[in-house]
């Protein structure tokens, strides 16, 4: 039956997009271009709220004709509802950051105090365990708010949160069907194919923009959907979600290396991020967006073989990440053009 609700939700984004264009645009929900920004027009934004009733429908409709329940759900619902609410007057007036960040909290309150979500455990891989305590609840309210900026920041491109959003939704279907779990599977499938029916709308050239409504609201569910699996989990488990959001988390927190060493503020907006050096360096729009596209699929692929790897074959996957991401960061200067320890150290090497 999540068959018909992935066509439901899909067929759903489809209908509903252009409604929500019309919404957007009757009501002042629209995106000028600045100096910062790619398009070169006004654009319609709010798109995300037709991802969101998409995945609604999705999942009454499942709920309804399979009896579909979890004791995480209505939790996680209610909390979406309220970052779509923070997104929705976000693009209609254009409130604070703090605003923004207080709506984020609040939603992530609501899933760890009301559904319950939190990290509790991590077992070590070498035997023990590593139990958090009551720094559960703290560190997993930072992990939703951290991931549901991190794909706000990556919306700079013509598809770009969406299409990236819709790997790491699909990696972690993928990974659920492996495990079995199946509110992770319900969820993050049907997620992603409202994701995709809206990516028909918002892929280059761009009909309309998700906005923060769709970007808030799907990092927020991503992040969510990712912890449901890790309240007593082990390190390797713990890792995983991590290499699948790797391009957003990557950008996001060289940004902040960035501004620090430029003395800014972490939260100072710039134009130095994956998709603008990318641009930067020759690419077209088209470009940018489909090799962002391929790097998540292989973050996506490395977390998938990280899941069943033995704990030494985890530990070889992630350095060979962490060395693979610190050489293109250096490359392409996404810390900065003078940001470049471990080519330099290779250069002194071969002296």
């Amino acid at each position: 039956m999540i068959y018909v609700s992935l066509i439901v939700a899909f067929l759903a984004s489809i209908l509903l997009t252009p409604l929500v264009k019309r919404l957007a645009i009757r009501i002042g929900a629209v995106d000028a271009p600045n100096y910062r920004k790619v398009h070169a027009r006004i654009m319609p934004r709010l798109g995300g709220l037709a991802i969101y009733a998409a995945f609604m429908i999705g999942i009454i409709l499942l709920k309804v004709v399979t009896g579909f329940q979890s004791e995480y759900l209505y939790a996680i619902l209610i909390a979406a509802s309220i970052i779509v609410l923070t997104g929705v007057i976000d693009d209609m007036r254009e409130i604070s950051a703090k605003a923004k960040l207080l709506g984020q909290i609040v939603a992530a309150c609501i899933v760890v105090f009301g559904g319950g979500i939190h990290i509790q455990i991590v077992n070590l891989p070498f035997g023990g365990e590593l139990s958090f305590g009551w720094l559960g609840i703290p560190l997993t309210i930072i992990w939703i708010v951290g991931i549901t900026n991190a794909i706000n920041l990556i919306d700079g491109l013509d598809g770009l949160a969406a299409g990236v959003s819709t790997i790491a939704l699909i990696t972690m279907a993928a990974t659920a069907m492996l495990l079995g779990d199946g509110i992770v599977i319900a969820l993050a499938s049907i997620l992603a194919a409202a994701t995709i029916g809206f990516l028909f709308f918002n892929f280059h050239p761009a009909k309309i923009f998700m906005g923060d409504t769709g970007a808030l609201f799907l990092g927020f569910m991503i992040s969510v959907i990712a912890l449901l699996g890790l309240k007593n989990v082990t390190v390797i488990a713990f890792v995983i979600p991590v290499i699948m959001l790797g391009v957003p988390i990557s950008d996001t927190f060289f940004a902040i290396v960035r501004r620090f060493r430029m003395k800014q503020k972490w939260s100072d907006p710039d134009k130095s991020h994956l998709h603008h050096r990318l641009l930067d360096l020759g690419f077209s729009h088209r470009q940018v967006v489909l090799l962002i596209y391929a790097m998540a699929a292989m973050f996506g692929l490395f977390a998938i073989i990280f899941s069943m790897a033995s704990v030494w074959g985890a530990i070889l996957i992630i350095t060979v990440l962490l060395v693979a991401i610190e050489l293109f960061v250096e490359i392409i200067g996404l810390a900065g053009k003078n940001y470049k320890p471990l080519l330099n150290f290779v250069r002194i090497f071969n002296k």
